[in-house]
């Protein structure tokens, strides 16, 4: 079968379980498995595939068709114009989470411009936050924690694929933390528990343990404002990624605290609420 057949065939399968974007989804698998970039597949579209590739492919499109993501096949996701290694054992990094980082990124540069600057990153993960920041803040020493080991072990791969080091730490959020920050940034489970078994099947296959933020899906942000404060310098700064319907929830818990000020919501590109940030008082 050409590439061309055998991608509009992808299509098809993905359809009936109506994947979004299955046809961008149909090629890039098809580039990663032929080991080729995209373009490839345009000019050589009536390329024949040999049998055991045809069936690497479609096997691989019915693992998406039954819900496995994309990117745990292809091992790869890219976030902030980097690329990130991923498996099941860390979530996918999502382009919201972008408006996190750039957000801390402006932080640094209007606050910290010229200084050294120490960052705490809590629930890591695949390091995405961690990594970016430290990539584009070139003053910055960034600690990233888990309570993962295996996250940390694909933090610590990415660290080195993007060429920068930062400081890997096993934590259960601030259990073992015991130095201050200028900032501390976090991308949370936030997940209400009875609405786990109505994400996306896609969604369903991550890591339950970075998804599940409890019964109202706000205890990690308790846990943040709880403890955040003791970790953070003066006038240090808090920045979270919340759900889109979290934001009143997120405030009234770092208002009861009485330690934050100057808090604010900032909205991701689809005119959700994403993410909040506030500063040490």
């Amino acid at each position: 079968m050409e590439i061309k057949q055998a991608i509009i065939e992808a299509v098809k399968v993905l359809n009936e379980s109506n994947i979004e974007d299955s046809f961008n989804i149909a090629r890039i698998l098809m580039a990663y498995i032929i080991n080729k970039p995209k373009e490839y597949l345009i000019i050589n579209d009536k390329e024949i595939l040999s049998n055991d590739v045809l069936e690497k492919y479609n096997t691989c499109i019915y693992k998406i068709k039954d819900g496995y993501p994309l990117q745990y096949i292809t091992k790869n996701q890219e976030f902030m114009k980097l690329n990130f290694y991923v498996d099941d054992n860390v979530l996918i990094p999502q382009p919201d989470t972008e408006i996190l980082v750039e957000n801390v990124i402006k932080i640094c540069k209007a606050e910290y411009e010229g200084q050294a600057i120490k960052i705490l990153d809590l629930c890591t993960g695949s390091g995405a936050i961690a990594v970016s920041i430290r990539k584009y803040v070139d003053n910055s020493e960034v600690v990233a924690t888990d309570i993962s080991i295996k996250a940390l072990k694909v933090a610590e791969r990415n660290a080195k694929s993007n060429n920068v080091d930062i400081k890997l730490k096993e934590s259960n959020m601030f259990k073992d933390i015991n130095d201050r920050y200028d900032i501390i940034v976090s991308n949370p489970p936030y997940i209400e528990r009875k609405n786990l078994k109505l994400l996306p099947k896609d969604v369903q296959n991550e890591p339950i343990l970075a998804l599940d933020g409890g019964v109202d899906g706000l205890d990690y942000y308790r846990e943040i404002a709880n403890n955040a404060y003791k970790h953070l310098n003066k006038n240090g700064f808090l920045a979270i990624e919340i759900g889109y319907n979290q934001r009143e929830g997120v405030i009234n818990i770092l208002n009861n605290e009485k330690r934050y000020k100057e808090i604010k919501c900032i909205k991701d590109l689809s005119d959700n609420d994403r993410v909040i940030i506030s500063r040490l008082k």
